[in-house]
């Protein structure tokens, strides 16, 4: 079941006795949680590594003299398979050895016996948000899947993808009143990784900022917002103007972005602008599907970025700025670089 399916059954009243929330996603899993406690007021609060399967059963067992309606919240799920399951589920050293202090768990047995007959007026949501469900983690959510096979119902909390991030960017600022340039949208969504969760508490705080938001602003406004600052830093070398590529660069420094990795960024503009002005691209338009026809997926507000900086240098300049970042990057693997010089040295050249 996804999330969206899941709010509009709480909508409606039609809550499952039992559930799973399964995932790391924490902008849905939370909006989830708050209508399950806007329908059944604040939940009873377990934690499986702390408390036994078998006696959080039990307790959902035991009828309340002051309400009729429960409501447990269990988190931590994972910690309740059997040993054996969490450490071959956790086959690196992290705390979720045998040795971890969590209590003993022979099956699922009390749970199965359980769903079979639920207590009425009882909700139970198990929360395993751990692990993901792609890569090294694939096996170990399914050993959880398969030890709460007895609840029907299964939340999955999957990570946003780029374009669903962005989307839902749209949906959150709207309902916070922010006014968001779509360029400054896009960087915020690519610069906190498509995380929906951050990209909400970002948002909350530019609600006071009180005016639109550009990409611009966006460096000031949001200090992970790093890609805005590194392009800041582009088009400054583009109409060489040493001063405020200084500025960019000091504001890269101040925010502690690995100067290395701004390089390799500037690297990567550099190559896209050269090709864009090999194949005689003008526009972004015609950025954005070039690339994307050589299967390099590209948002508009980029496939803008490559094509100002494909119009602010000259092909030989753009070839020139590559030899100089390689000299830079060079320049940085030597024995003991100090980053901001060999930094501020590549930015004098370039805008001589």
């Amino acid at each position: 079941m996804t999330p969206a399916q899941f709010l509009t059954r709480v909508r409606k009243r039609e809550i499952p006795p039992l559930c799973l929330f399964l995932g790391p996603e924490g902008w849905n899993r939370r909006r989830c949680r708050e209508a399950l406690v806007a329908a059944l007021g604040e939940p009873e609060r377990f934690d499986a590594s702390q408390t036994p399967l078998a006696a959080i059963v039990d307790d959902a067992r035991a009828m309340s003299l002051f309400a009729s309606e429960r409501f447990l919240f269990v988190s931590s799920a994972e910690a309740a398979l059997p040993r054996t399951s969490r450490a071959a589920a956790a086959s690196d050293t992290d705390d979720d050895d045998a040795s971890d202090g969590a209590p003993a768990a022979a099956d699922s047995g009390p749970l199965e016996g359980y769903a079979k007959d639920p207590t009425p007026g009882v909700t139970i949501v198990f929360e395993s948000s751990r692990w993901d469900f792609e890569g090294d983690d694939k096996a170990r959510t399914d050993r959880v899947r398969k030890f709460y096979s007895a609840i029907p119902e299964v939340i999955e909390f999957r990570r946003f993808s780029l374009d669903d991030a962005r989307m839902e960017t749209d949906r959150i600022a709207k309902a916070a009143n922010v006014r968001l340039d779509p360029a400054a949208a896009e960087a915020l969504v690519e610069a906190l990784a498509g995380d929906v969760a951050r990209i909400a508490v970002e948002i909350e705080k530019l609600s006071l900022y009180g005016k639109p938001v550009t990409a611009e602003d966006l460096p000031n406004l949001v200090p992970d917002a790093r890609q805005s600052t590194i392009f800041a830093l582009v088009n400054a070398l583009g109409r060489r103007d040493r001063a405020r590529s200084l500025d960019a660069l000091d504001a890269l420094v101040r925010e502690g972005e690995y100067l290395p990795l701004a390089l390799t960024f500037l690297a990567t503009q550099f190559r896209m602008a050269l090709a864009a002005k090999e194949s005689n691209l003008r526009s972004a338009a015609q950025v954005q599907g070039h690339f994307s026809k050589s299967g390099i997926p590209m948002w508009g507000s980029r496939a803008e970025q490559v094509a100002q900086t494909a119009a602010k240098f000259s092909k030989e300049q753009l070839e020139r700025g590559l030899g100089l970042i390689f000299e830079a990057d060079r320049d940085l693997r030597s024995a003991r670089p100090d980053d901001r010089t060999v930094v501020e040295n590549f930015v004098v050249k370039l805008c001589a």
